[in-house]
């Protein structure tokens, strides 16, 4: 009976969320084969938190004794769920059995796809903008363009990571065994692991990933809770843990993210959109730079993207160094060497070839997609996947590709708004993209920056595919050039910054104590 009246909650959970966001069993992912790491990296609690001062930062109590009535009667609530598993009960544990870190970043790579559509204009030409304040009111909060999708990524996986650094110290330190090791009658539908049950490693990335999300996605958050607790139902009923280990790890997850929120709600990113007077003096400096100075060429005009995400607090470097980042101007848009790129442009759009059109559309991540940092998210997915990584391994990799990205991000836009450059489409009017123009000034290739920061750390922790992601990056680079969208320099330059970035990553991997 208690099993029927908890399905019934679900249920109701479920209705709740429609008109939020969907994602029933059969709009799943492919199938994946269970979560079987090669190392199950039992020493984890000992690797360099991020924000945490130590994993031992917020306390988690110790687990009552496995003879107790209480734990007795977890034991046979996993029975009571094992007794008639229906198929779509088999369909979640293999769904969630692929790894928790992977399922949570698809479904913030989801929410980033549907969120990243930028407002219409109003009746009277003025644009309106997302209000985290009244997320459900159009247009809806958040507008999940790239620069913010850079951070909602590095968040999530920098507090999975921390939070699990965390919840591994205390595996180590209570050692409480897996239900199957206590009671042999406890069926196993995932693969046995020898690491310790209590907190569980999913409920704790479930518990993080839950409150971050409702902070990122304030509208989703009925969607996000029924993902939260289909992953813990599916625990359970794989046998893998009993509730109090769940319920251990949810709030120490939820605990580790409140750091997490503390740090992104003073981070400035409230503040990266502009106003009227912000936008004009941008235009100004420029002009008195001697240069001409870019202006939106969609109709009405459209406020630039995020300004002032260049001041966002980075993660890998301070303020300072993020400022040293910047690169040199762009060519002059007197100079000849502007006129050459510019007919370059011309030359590529006016001349497309199959393979070029085939790069541009590959690389484009525009509107309505998880844009090109989730575009690496999930390259760096399909590749872990080979890898059997831990859980733990798995946040720490996707935390250091998603910190460099993010502040790769931050370099980018502060260089985008410094210089003001104009885009080809506006210097030549005869050159008509082969995709959408982006709102905001050309220089330097935000494509570029963002690749080349995750090319860098991936070669890294996947050095068997270094090439592979050097290439990758350059091809997205490339497809700017070959779109219309950018001079040749803003995708050279950002090549190099992005790599500039992403070697902060690297140093970062060297010192955290996980080894690569």
């Amino acid at each position: 009976m208690k099993k029927r009246i908890y399905s019934l909650a679900i249920i109701a959970a479920a209705i709740l969320s429609i008109g939020s966001c969907s994602k029933s069993i059969n709009d799943r992912t492919a199938e994946l084969p269970a979560l079987s790491p090669t190392s199950v990296d039992e020493n984890a609690g000992t690797w360099k938190p991020i924000l945490l001062s130590s994993a031992s930062e917020f306390s988690v109590a110790a687990p009552g004794a496995t003879t107790t009535p209480d734990y007795i009667a977890q034991l046979n609530e996993i029975k009571d769920w094992q007794q008639d598993i229906s198929k779509e009960e088999e369909s979640l544990v293999k769904y969630w059995g692929a790894g928790a870190v992977l399922r949570w970043n698809e479904i913030l790579r989801t929410l980033v796809a549907q969120h990243n559509l930028p407002p219409y204009q109003n009746a009277d030409g003025t644009y309106p903008f997302p209000n985290a304040n009244n997320p459900l009111a159009y247009p809806l909060f958040p507008f999940a363009n790239p620069p913010y999708a850079a951070r909602a990524y590095a968040y999530v996986s920098a507090a999975q990571y921390d939070a699990l650094v965390a919840a591994y110290y205390y595996k180590k330190l209570y050692n409480r065994p897996a239900p199957s090791n206590v009671d042999a009658n406890i069926k196993t539908l995932l693969p046995k692991q020898s690491i310790a049950s209590y907190p569980s490693e999913d409920a704790v990335i479930a518990g993080v990933s839950v409150e971050m999300m409702k902070l990122l996605f304030p509208g989703d958050q009925e969607f996000i809770q029924k993902q939260a607790e289909e992953h813990m139902r599916a625990r359970i009923i794989s046998g893998a843990n009993v509730r109090s280990d769940l319920e251990a790890g949810m709030a120490l997850g939820k605990l580790v993210a409140q750091k997490f929120v503390t740090r992104a709600r003073g981070d400035r990113a409230g503040a990266a959109a502009s106003n009227a007077t912000q936008w004009a003096q941008m235009e100004t400096d420029a002009i008195n730079k001697g240069e001409t100075p870019w202006i939106s060429l969609e109709l009405p005009k459209r406020p630039p993207m995020l300004p002032l995400f260049g001041k966002v607090k980075a993660f890998l470097f301070d303020s300072l160094t993020a400022i040293s980042l910047r690169p040199p101007p762009p060519p002059a848009t007197s100079s000849q060497k502007m006129k050459d790129e510019l007919a370059e442009v011309y030359n590529y759009v006016k001349n497309p070839t199959r393979e070029n059109i085939r790069i541009v559309h590959f690389w484009a991540d525009g509107v309505g997609t998880y844009t090109p940092p989730g575009h690496w998210n999930a390259i760096a997915c399909e590749d872990f996947l080979k890898k059997n990584f831990s859980e733990v391994r798995w946040a720490r990799n996707l935390a250091l590709l998603n910190m460099a990205v993010m502040d790769a991000g931050i370099v980018c836009w502060d260089t985008k708004y410094y210089y003001f450059n104009p885009r080809p489409t506006q210097l030549n009017p005869a050159i008509k993209t082969l995709t959408g123009i982006p709102n905001f000034p050309a220089y330097i290739s935000g494509h570029s920056t963002f690749s080349a920061a995750a090319a860098t750390i991936l070669s890294v922790i996947v050095p068997e595919r270094a090439a592979d992601y050097d290439a990758m990056a350059k091809e997205a680079s490339m497809s700017r050039l070959y779109g219309g969208i950018h001079y040749r320099s803003d995708c050279e330059v950002g090549l190099v910054v992005g790599k500039n970035v992403g070697n902060y990553a690297v140093a970062r991997s060297q010192t955290d104590g996980a080894g690569n």
